[in-house]
Protein backbone atom coordinates (compact mmCIF):
# COMPACT_ATOMS: atom_id res chain seq x y z
CA UNK A 1 0.00 0.00 0.00
CA UNK A 2 2.65 2.37 1.12
CA UNK A 3 4.71 1.56 -2.36
CA UNK A 4 1.79 2.78 -4.43
CA UNK A 5 0.95 5.46 -2.41
CA UNK A 6 4.09 6.76 -3.01
CA UNK A 7 3.77 5.69 -6.85
CA UNK A 8 1.05 7.55 -6.85
CA UNK A 9 2.40 10.70 -5.75
CA UNK A 10 5.16 10.59 -7.80
CA UNK A 11 2.54 10.63 -10.47
CA UNK A 12 0.68 13.84 -8.89
CA UNK A 13 3.39 15.42 -9.05
CA UNK A 14 4.79 14.57 -12.61
CA UNK A 15 1.45 16.11 -13.90
CA UNK A 16 1.78 18.70 -12.04
CA UNK A 17 5.38 19.77 -13.26
CA UNK A 18 4.26 19.19 -16.98
CA UNK A 19 1.65 22.10 -16.30
CA UNK A 20 4.09 24.30 -14.91
CA UNK A 21 6.45 23.34 -17.74
CA UNK A 22 3.64 23.87 -20.32
CA UNK A 23 2.50 27.22 -19.09
CA UNK A 24 5.91 28.76 -18.77
CA UNK A 25 6.05 27.36 -22.48
CA UNK A 26 3.16 28.59 -23.73
CA UNK A 27 4.28 32.23 -22.48
CA UNK A 28 7.27 31.83 -23.80
CA UNK A 29 5.16 31.05 -27.10
CA UNK A 30 2.99 34.18 -26.85
CA UNK A 31 6.34 36.55 -26.12
CA UNK A 32 8.02 35.42 -29.40
CA UNK A 33 4.42 35.65 -31.23
CA UNK A 34 4.11 39.09 -29.99
CA UNK A 35 7.56 40.38 -29.91
CA UNK A 36 6.78 41.89 -26.98
CA UNK A 37 10.22 40.74 -25.46
CA UNK A 38 13.42 39.68 -27.54
CA UNK A 39 14.03 36.42 -28.03
CA UNK A 40 16.97 35.94 -26.12
CA UNK A 41 14.98 37.33 -23.13
CA UNK A 42 12.05 35.15 -24.02
CA UNK A 43 14.54 32.33 -23.59
CA UNK A 44 16.01 33.19 -20.61
CA UNK A 45 12.92 33.70 -18.25
CA UNK A 46 11.78 29.56 -19.62
CA UNK A 47 14.13 28.62 -16.86
CA UNK A 48 12.13 27.25 -14.19
CA UNK A 49 13.04 27.61 -10.52
CA UNK A 50 12.80 24.26 -8.95
CA UNK A 51 11.90 25.51 -5.23
CA UNK A 52 8.86 27.04 -7.55
CA UNK A 53 7.64 24.10 -8.69
CA UNK A 54 7.78 21.96 -6.00
CA UNK A 55 6.17 24.89 -3.92
CA UNK A 56 2.95 24.34 -6.50
CA UNK A 57 3.19 20.80 -6.06
CA UNK A 58 2.99 21.03 -2.73
CA UNK A 59 0.71 23.21 -2.47
CA UNK A 60 -2.02 21.55 -4.33
CA UNK A 61 -1.52 18.39 -3.15
CA UNK A 62 -1.61 19.82 0.70
CA UNK A 63 -4.97 21.75 -0.54
CA UNK A 64 -5.80 18.54 -2.65
CA UNK A 65 -5.40 15.09 -0.67
CA UNK A 66 -8.20 13.15 -2.57
CA UNK A 67 -6.30 13.35 -5.89
CA UNK A 68 -4.04 10.95 -3.86
CA UNK A 69 -6.68 8.53 -2.92
CA UNK A 70 -8.05 9.04 -6.20
CA UNK A 71 -4.26 7.98 -8.15
CA UNK A 72 -4.19 5.12 -5.66
CA UNK A 73 -7.84 3.37 -6.91
CA UNK A 74 -7.11 4.36 -10.38
CA UNK A 75 -3.64 2.41 -10.04
CA UNK A 76 -5.00 -0.25 -8.15
CA UNK A 77 -7.63 -0.82 -11.01
CA UNK A 78 -5.21 -0.58 -13.95
CA UNK A 79 -3.10 -3.39 -11.96
CA UNK A 80 -6.52 -5.69 -11.23
CA UNK A 81 -6.85 -5.47 -15.06
CA UNK A 82 -3.81 -6.23 -16.21
CA UNK A 83 -3.97 -9.29 -13.71
CA UNK A 84 -7.24 -10.38 -14.88
CA UNK A 85 -5.99 -10.32 -18.45
CA UNK A 86 -2.65 -12.56 -17.09
CA UNK A 87 -5.10 -14.95 -15.70
CA UNK A 88 -6.78 -15.26 -18.45
CA UNK A 89 -3.93 -16.50 -20.61
CA UNK A 90 -2.73 -18.98 -17.95
CA UNK A 91 -6.05 -20.95 -17.35
CA UNK A 92 -6.45 -20.70 -21.31
CA UNK A 93 -2.93 -22.54 -21.20
CA UNK A 94 -3.05 -24.66 -18.42
CA UNK A 95 -6.58 -25.59 -18.67
CA UNK A 96 -6.40 -29.01 -17.95
CA UNK A 97 -3.75 -28.93 -15.64
CA UNK A 98 -5.98 -26.75 -13.79
CA UNK A 99 -9.39 -28.91 -13.90
CA UNK A 100 -8.07 -31.91 -14.92
CA UNK A 101 -5.26 -33.07 -13.18
CA UNK A 102 -5.07 -36.81 -11.83
CA UNK A 103 -3.70 -36.07 -9.04
CA UNK A 104 -6.36 -33.61 -7.98
CA UNK A 105 -9.10 -34.94 -5.85
CA UNK A 106 -12.79 -33.91 -6.75
CA UNK A 107 -15.62 -34.08 -4.53
CA UNK A 108 -19.28 -32.87 -5.57
CA UNK A 109 -20.55 -34.18 -8.84
CA UNK A 110 -17.58 -34.86 -11.23
CA UNK A 111 -19.64 -34.32 -13.73
CA UNK A 112 -21.15 -31.11 -12.82
CA UNK A 113 -21.61 -27.83 -15.15
CA UNK A 114 -19.24 -26.04 -13.54
CA UNK A 115 -15.98 -26.48 -11.88
CA UNK A 116 -13.94 -24.58 -8.59
CA UNK A 117 -10.66 -25.64 -7.99
CA UNK A 118 -9.61 -24.69 -4.20
CA UNK A 119 -5.56 -24.74 -3.87
CA UNK A 120 -4.70 -25.67 0.01
CA UNK A 121 -2.70 -26.42 2.68
CA UNK A 122 -3.30 -29.10 5.01
CA UNK A 123 -1.90 -26.74 7.73
CA UNK A 124 -3.30 -23.74 6.58
CA UNK A 125 -6.10 -22.27 9.66
CA UNK A 126 -7.97 -20.60 6.78
CA UNK A 127 -8.53 -23.70 4.66
CA UNK A 128 -9.61 -25.55 7.90
CA UNK A 129 -12.43 -23.27 8.00
CA UNK A 130 -13.26 -22.69 4.44
CA UNK A 131 -13.63 -26.71 4.35
CA UNK A 132 -17.30 -25.91 6.10
CA UNK A 133 -17.86 -23.57 2.45
CA UNK A 134 -17.24 -26.77 0.41
CA UNK A 135 -19.36 -28.99 2.06
CA UNK A 136 -22.04 -26.36 1.73
CA UNK A 137 -21.33 -25.67 -1.78
CA UNK A 138 -21.22 -29.45 -3.04
CA UNK A 139 -24.21 -29.91 -0.61
CA UNK A 140 -26.54 -27.47 -2.08
CA UNK A 141 -25.25 -27.04 -6.02
CA UNK A 142 -25.77 -30.59 -7.63
CA UNK A 143 -24.36 -29.36 -10.51
CA UNK A 144 -20.92 -28.62 -9.13
CA UNK A 145 -17.66 -30.06 -9.62
CA UNK A 146 -14.82 -29.31 -6.60
CA UNK A 147 -11.53 -29.85 -7.52
CA UNK A 148 -8.74 -30.25 -4.68
CA UNK A 149 -5.51 -29.01 -5.47
CA UNK A 150 -2.74 -29.68 -3.11
CA UNK A 151 -0.52 -26.75 -2.12
CA UNK A 152 1.52 -27.30 0.31
CA UNK A 153 3.79 -24.18 1.38
CA UNK A 154 3.61 -24.13 5.12
CA UNK A 155 6.92 -26.37 5.57
CA UNK A 156 7.69 -29.77 5.31
CA UNK A 157 5.23 -31.40 7.76
CA UNK A 158 2.48 -30.21 5.11
CA UNK A 159 4.65 -31.45 1.98
CA UNK A 160 4.99 -35.09 3.60
CA UNK A 161 1.32 -34.96 4.51
CA UNK A 162 0.47 -34.17 0.99
CA UNK A 163 2.57 -36.74 -0.30
CA UNK A 164 0.51 -39.23 1.69
CA UNK A 165 -2.35 -37.72 0.66
CA UNK A 166 -1.68 -37.93 -3.31
CA UNK A 167 -0.62 -41.63 -2.95
CA UNK A 168 -3.85 -42.48 -0.92
CA UNK A 169 -5.94 -40.71 -3.64
CA UNK A 170 -4.13 -42.94 -6.17
CA UNK A 171 -5.17 -45.87 -4.63
CA UNK A 172 -8.05 -45.06 -3.07
CA UNK A 173 -9.91 -41.96 -5.28
CA UNK A 174 -13.46 -42.67 -4.11
CA UNK A 175 -12.60 -42.40 -0.41
CA UNK A 176 -10.80 -39.37 -1.28
CA UNK A 177 -13.25 -37.18 0.02
CA UNK A 178 -13.47 -38.79 3.68
CA UNK A 179 -9.78 -38.51 3.87
CA UNK A 180 -9.47 -35.03 2.57
CA UNK A 181 -12.42 -34.30 5.69
CA UNK A 182 -10.69 -36.12 8.45
CA UNK A 183 -7.13 -34.69 8.02
CA UNK A 184 -7.88 -31.09 6.96
CA UNK A 185 -10.86 -30.82 9.54
CA UNK A 186 -8.78 -32.70 12.47
CA UNK A 187 -6.72 -31.71 15.14
CA UNK A 188 -3.95 -30.96 15.56
CA UNK A 189 -0.68 -30.39 12.64
CA UNK A 190 -0.67 -32.23 10.25
CA UNK A 191 1.87 -34.14 9.59
CA UNK A 192 2.97 -37.86 7.86
CA UNK A 193 2.28 -39.64 10.56
CA UNK A 194 -1.17 -37.99 11.03
CA UNK A 195 -2.17 -38.39 7.51
CA UNK A 196 -0.62 -42.22 7.95
CA UNK A 197 -3.21 -43.00 10.60
CA UNK A 198 -6.03 -41.09 8.57
CA UNK A 199 -5.13 -42.93 5.25
CA UNK A 200 -4.49 -46.52 7.34
CA UNK A 201 -8.08 -45.54 9.35
CA UNK A 202 -9.85 -45.56 5.76
CA UNK A 203 -8.60 -48.86 4.63
CA UNK A 204 -5.16 -48.20 2.95
CA UNK A 205 -2.38 -51.12 3.40
CA UNK A 206 0.54 -49.47 4.71
CA UNK A 207 3.31 -51.33 3.35
CA UNK A 208 1.36 -50.39 -0.15
CA UNK A 209 0.94 -47.12 0.94
CA UNK A 210 4.57 -45.89 1.55
CA UNK A 211 5.49 -47.39 -1.76
CA UNK A 212 3.19 -45.49 -3.79
CA UNK A 213 4.27 -42.48 -1.99
CA UNK A 214 7.88 -42.99 -3.73
CA UNK A 215 6.04 -42.64 -7.22
CA UNK A 216 8.14 -40.06 -8.41
CA UNK A 217 5.17 -38.66 -10.84
CA UNK A 218 3.78 -36.89 -7.16
CA UNK A 219 7.08 -34.68 -6.37
CA UNK A 220 6.57 -33.82 -10.80
CA UNK A 221 2.94 -33.09 -10.10
CA UNK A 222 3.93 -31.06 -6.83
CA UNK A 223 6.43 -29.07 -8.59
CA UNK A 224 4.11 -28.33 -11.75
CA UNK A 225 1.07 -26.74 -9.14
CA UNK A 226 4.10 -24.54 -7.53
CA UNK A 227 4.66 -23.47 -10.98
CA UNK A 228 1.34 -22.61 -11.60
CA UNK A 229 0.63 -20.90 -8.64
CA UNK A 230 3.60 -19.00 -9.49
CA UNK A 231 1.96 -18.06 -12.55
CA UNK A 232 -1.43 -17.31 -11.29
CA UNK A 233 0.32 -15.09 -8.55
CA UNK A 234 -1.05 -17.62 -6.21
CA UNK A 235 1.10 -16.89 -2.77
CA UNK A 236 -1.55 -18.45 -0.01
CA UNK A 237 -4.06 -20.71 0.78
CA UNK A 238 -6.69 -20.97 0.48
CA UNK A 239 -7.24 -19.55 -3.55
CA UNK A 240 -9.84 -21.02 -5.97
CA UNK A 241 -10.22 -20.88 -10.06
CA UNK A 242 -13.70 -20.72 -11.08
CA UNK A 243 -14.39 -20.64 -14.09
CA UNK A 244 -11.82 -17.45 -15.41
CA UNK A 245 -11.45 -15.76 -12.35
CA UNK A 246 -8.43 -16.75 -9.47
CA UNK A 247 -10.10 -15.67 -6.09
CA UNK A 248 -7.74 -15.08 -3.43
CA UNK A 249 -8.38 -16.13 0.31
CA UNK A 250 -11.32 -17.55 2.56
CA UNK A 251 -13.72 -15.48 1.39
CA UNK A 252 -16.99 -17.07 2.53
CA UNK A 253 -19.56 -20.04 1.14
CA UNK A 254 -21.73 -16.12 0.09
CA UNK A 255 -18.81 -14.91 -2.43
CA UNK A 256 -18.05 -17.99 -3.55
CA UNK A 257 -21.49 -19.15 -4.32
CA UNK A 258 -21.57 -15.89 -6.67
CA UNK A 259 -18.44 -16.41 -8.32
CA UNK A 260 -19.65 -20.02 -9.27
CA UNK A 261 -23.43 -18.20 -10.41
CA UNK A 262 -21.23 -16.20 -12.72
CA UNK A 263 -19.27 -18.94 -14.13
CA UNK A 264 -22.07 -20.84 -14.72
CA UNK A 265 -23.56 -17.50 -16.64
CA UNK A 266 -20.54 -17.71 -18.46
CA UNK A 267 -21.15 -21.11 -20.09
Amino acid sequence: MKKALLLGTTGVAVALAMLAFGFVAGNTQIAKAGTALPVETAAADTKIDRTEVEGIIRDYLLKNPEVLLEVQDALEAKQKEEQRIAHLGVIKDAKDQIFNSAFDGVVGNPNGKVTIVEFYDYNCGFCKRAIDDMQALTKTDPDLRFVLKEFPILGPDSQKASVVSMAFHLMHPEKYGEFHNALLGGQGRATEAAAMKVALSLGADEATLREKMKDPTINEALAKTYDLANKLAITGTPSYVVGNEVVFGALGQEVLAEKIEAAKAAL
